[in-house]
């Protein structure tokens, strides 16, 4: 269906240009449509776009379920393709949404992982100062940390976007949106020992001068190369759990959830477009509390 391949690229450029979404969730947007798309030019009807019906999309869910898709996936799978069919008829492609009444699965909320305080302390006492890739990861475990960005976030902050003196940090999100968080006095510290005395020492002439944590060859550092730094130091630790930087995300907004911080501002410092993915934490928060009362109080 040519007609359908030529849309789905009018509607990734929408995202691209007018949505300003990030590559990657662009290219999970793709990879959901194009599967779609292939089903539908097996079966015998539609022949085209306008005419694609309800019973088609749900065959197509049909056969998802039948190779093995958890519901969350195809979830995922029914909002692609309810988001490319509402796009059809806003342009006028097509004069119909067929995902009109489109039910959801119910989906088993899954909880996220999150490290105890402790642990967290543990982790960033972990690396050794001594050498000056031990002070950009303690700087770098701080900023996670103490700030709760996301590992894309950490690893695209350049020099200029770091205000020390006043506490805060510029981020740019998903989307490029900006957003500012501020940074406490132990990741202000951690950040200017590793500006004043480890990162001079780690560049390589004018190589990724910008960057604010530079690997050992002056480049940028990378998501993978945060992800091996971080359970290298998980281990050291003593944290047996494989552990992602998304994970020192969720004890961010946990712990703050637990010192009775305000939900909207969680929000805003994660940078998240709707509170009700915010609200997740105050699940995790009630989970560890019952844990608690289930270890130590006696009647429990």
């Amino acid at each position: 269906m040519k007609e359908a391949e030529d849309a789905l690229n009018d509607y990734l450029h929408f995202l691209r240009v007018e949505r300003q979404l990030a590559d990657n969730t662009i290219g999970s947007y793709k990879r959901d449509l194009l599967g779609y798309i292939r089903h539908l030019e097996k079966v015998e009807q539609p022949g085209s776009l306008d005419s694609v019906s309800r019973p088609d999309i749900l065959r197509y869910l049909q056969v998802l379920e039948e190779s093995g898709k958890s519901p969350r996936t195809i979830s995922r799978h029914i909002s692609s393709i309810r988001s490319f069919h509402q796009f059809l008829v806003r342009e006028r492609i097509t004069s119909a949404d067929p995902t009109i009444q489109l039910d959801l699965p119910k989906l088993e909320m899954k909880l996220p992982r999150v490290l105890s305080v402790g642990e967290v302390d543990s982790l960033i006492a972990a690396p050794d100062r001594s050498k000056p890739a031990g002070v950009r990861d303690r700087a770098m475990l701080e900023m996670l940390y103490g700030t709760g960005m996301r590992v894309s976030e950490c690893i695209g902050i350049n020099t200029g976007d770091v205000h020390l003196s006043m506490g805060f940090a510029r981020v740019f999100g998903k989307g490029g949106k900006e957003r500012i968080v501020p940074l406490g006095r132990t990741a202000v510290d951690a950040i200017t020992e590793y500006i004043g005395q480890a990162r001079p020492s780690m560049l390589k002439g004018d190589r990724a001068q910008d960057a604010l944590f530079v690997n050992a060859r002056g480049g940028r550092l990378t998501r993978q190369g945060v992800w091996k730094l971080l359970n290298q130091h998980a281990r050291k630790a003593g944290i047996t759990k494989e552990l992602t930087p998304h994970i020192l995300r969720h004890s961010f907004a946990t712990h703050l959830v637990e010192n009775g911080a305000d939900l909207r501002a969680i929000q805003e410092m994660l940078g998240h477009a709707d509170i009700s993915t915010t609200q997740i934490y105050t699940h995790v928060s009630k989970n560890r509390l019952k844990d608690v009362y289930s270890k130590f109080h006696p009647r429990a």
